[in-house]
Formats: structure tokens, sequence, C-alpha cells
């Protein structure tokens, strides 16, 4: 086991803004690449098994054609996700990070198991037991979700900005992933008997196995990367109490006999200081989620693609969403003016008159072209947000600040999703 005193060589020279931080070059840059890989792959099994859900939603308006299964599953799985996030960014600095992120991703690895083994026992049957019974399983996504993107970014903020890039870059790689796999396994099984049950089979076997292979990245191989032991390590000596597991898990005890005398911003302080940021990140999520996925599905008409139709508007927000998040990483069209931030943000709400318009009277090219604009700026944005916000604090702070960040994301998502619901009004569809 590493002493306390192995800490020092890593921190001599650092400063609050990190402006010195490279006399500790070798921990500062070895294994930079792999962090940033097994980032994205955490970012991706975060909302894998959530956006299977939402992709293979045109098997489950099969099974359910009578519940609006895109829109409920959502509402459902939002109050768990958002009320669980609520209770873990109060508690956020008590909680070990540790363990909230492997039993969010183990979760998330046996709620999509059983979304399999349910579609077995019922023989892929609707009704309004397994429909149930799938909105129960869809409530354990949104703990498993609370747990895993509160524990991850409020974890990673503590680090590199470069590492919340990947990790949100993955989130949305999990929508582009999971919809590439649908179109394909839609192809390959649209002409066998029961073809669009077995490709969901198989695509939530998939999802199932990335969720496993995240619970073993993050136990064994995350925490032993030396640039992440060096940010922990970094984090403990600032009064971090979040990180001990994980450098237990690397071999390193840090003994924490000398009292903290470093003044911590509470969290009211902290809301106060990133107002703009949080609202935000709130608004960004509520324009996005009152259109994506819900008014996709049900709102868009009857188009020349026939039933592909949904599944490539799906497909053509995350693959957008997706090259938005790694836009930020061009320095001149990263925004980091919180001004310029917040007048970005409120711009999108011409997106809802713009789609109202189109689904009325425009055709399938002008859906398209709107929806990866909805996904582009979707992802741009968040990262900008959340890349920026936890900038000049120290690591409990970060910690802190990445909780509140997704609570007010997760807020959005769910008060976007309650909107959805003014399309169906809007079209007297109930």
């Amino acid at each position: 086991m590493e002493p306390h005193s192995s800490l020092t060589p890593y921190l001599q020279g650092s400063t609050m803004n990190g402006a010195t931080e490279e006399s500790g070059a070798p921990a500062r840059t070895e294994g930079k690449f792999t962090a940033l890989a097994v980032c994205w792959v955490l970012g991706l099994g975060s909302l894998v098994s959530w956006n299977s859900m939402l992709t293979i939603s045109d098997y489950y308006y099969q099974l359910f054609p009578h519940y609006h299964p895109s829109r409920v599953l959502t509402l459902v799985y939002q109050p768990f996700a958002l009320g669980v996030i609520a209770i873990l960014a109060y508690h956020e600095a008590k909680i070990d990070t540790r363990w909230r992120n492997i039993r969010g991703y183990a979760l998330f690895f046996i709620s999509t198991v059983l979304l399999i083994v349910l579609d077995l026992v019922t023989s892929g049957k609707g009704g309004i037991g397994p429909y149930i019974a799938l909105c129960v399983i869809v409530g354990s996504f949104g703990v498993a979700d609370a747990f895993v993107q509160g524990g991850m970014v409020g974890d990673l903020s503590l680090m590199c900005p470069e590492f919340i890039q990947s990790f949100m870059a993955g989130l949305a790689a999990s929508g582009a992933l999971t919809s590439g796999l649908r179109l394909i396994t839609k192809a390959a099984f649209e002409d066998f008997h029961s073809g669009l049950r077995k490709g969901t089979i198989l695509f939530l076997s998939i999802s199932a196995a990335f969720e496993f292979l995240c619970v073993v990245l993050y136990a064994i191989v995350f925490p032993k990367i030396p640039l992440v032991k060096f940010y922990r390590k970094k984090a403990a000596s600032e009064g971090s109490k979040t990180v001990s597991s994980d450098l237990a898990a690397a071999g390193i005890q840090i003994q924490s006999n000398q009292e903290d005398k470093t003044e911590i911003l509470s969290k009211k302080q902290l809301f106060q200081k990133n107002m703009d940021y949080l609202f935000g990140v709130y608004l960004i999520y509520v324009l996005t989620l009152s259109i994506f996925p819900g008014f996709l599905y049900e709102n868009t008409g009857e188009h020349q693609l026939g039933s592909w139709y949904p599944l490539v508007l799906i497909a053509m927000y995350n693959v957008w969403d997706l090259v938005g998040r790694y836009v930020p990483l061009i320095n001149c069209l990263k925004l980091e003016s919180r001004k310029g931030l917040l007048i970005a943000i409120l711009s999108r709400f011409l997106l809802v008159p713009a789609f109202y318009f189109t689904a009325k009277y425009g055709d399938q090219g002008w859906m398209i072209l709107l929806t990866s604009f909805l996904g582009l700026s979707n992802g741009h944005l968040t990262v900008c947000v959340f890349t920026a916000a936890p900038k000049g604090y120290k690591a409990p702070e970060q910690n802190a600040l990445g909780n509140l960040l997704v609570m007010f994301l997760l807020g959005g998502i769910f008060s976007g999703v309650a909107l959805d619901w003014l399309w169906i009004i809007g079209n007297g569809s109930f």
C-alpha cells in the first residue's frame, strides 16, 4: 500500500488552476488515451439500455398499440431517475462513488436481462400484465441512471475536461449505436416469422453484454489507470472523501489524520454561482425531450419510408447528437461565454414551431434535417456546459456541481417528457 507521502511528488508545483501541474508529468500523461477510451465506453453503458428501449419502440407499439409506449415508458422512467438523483445529489459528499457506480451499472445489466426474460416468459404477447411488468423494469432503469450519471459526472468533474467530453460522447454514441443496430436487425429479420421479436431479443442481448463490460471496466480497469490515480489522489488532498474506495482499489492508501481547514462552498453557494449553467442544461433537455422521441414516433405522419420513417428519424437525431459532442474539440467552435451559451440555449426553442409546421406541411426531407439539427445542438451545448461549469473549483465542489448538473438535466428530461404529451392533446389523439 502506498503511504500518504507518495502524493507529494504528484502535487508539487500544482496550482488551483492547474497551470503548473506538469511537474507530475509521468502521472499527468500516462494512460490518458486508455482513460478516454474507458470513459467513452462507460458513457455508452450509461444509456445503452435505455436507448435500446427507445429504439425498439416499434416492437412495443406492436405489442401495446393503445398504450403510447414511447411516451408512457419515458414518463415512468423519469420520476425514478429524478427522485433518486435528488437524494444522491444532496448526500453526494458522503456517498462512496465506486460502489455507487458499480451498483448502477449492475442494475442496468440485471434490468436489461429481465426485459429478455419478460419477453420469453410471455412469449412476446401484449396485455396489461406484461405492460405493467415492463413499466416496473423501466423504473429500475431510472434508478440505475441516477446512480451512474450523477456518480460518473461528479467523479469525472474533478479530473480533466477531456474525460467529461469523452463520457458525454459515449452517452450519445449509445444512441447512435443502438439506432444502427436496430436498423440492421430490422433489415436482417424483417422477412422472418416473428422477425421483429427475434431482432429485439438479439438487440437486448447485445445491450446486456455492454452493461456487463462496464461493470468490469469501472471496477477493475479504470481505478488503476495512472492519470486517474493522479486526479483522485489530488482530490483526496483537497478533502474529497468520495474517492477513497477507488484509491484503495488501485492499491493506494490516503491517511487523513490531518484536519482539513480548506473552506468548501456549500451546495447552496454552488447553485447561486452556477444558476445559468444549471438552468441552461435544464432548458436544453426540456426542449429536446418535448420532441424526442414521442413526437417523432407519433406525430410526424405517414411518408414514403413507411415503418422505417421513425427509426430513421431516431437514428439521425442520435448520429448528429454524437457529432455535436465532438464539435467542442474544435476550439473556435467551442462556446465558453456564459452569456453566449444562454442565448444559444434559448434560441433552440424556435424549433418548437419549426417542428409543428414541418409535421403539418413539410415532407420527410425537412423533418430529417430538423431532427438532425436538434441532435447536433443538443450534443454541442451539453458538452460546452458540462466542461465549462466545474472549472476553477476544488475537487469536492466539482463533484457536488457535477451531481447538480445531472439533477437539472434529468429534471429537464422529466419536464420535456411531460410537455411532449401536449402534442397528443393538440392532435386530439386520445
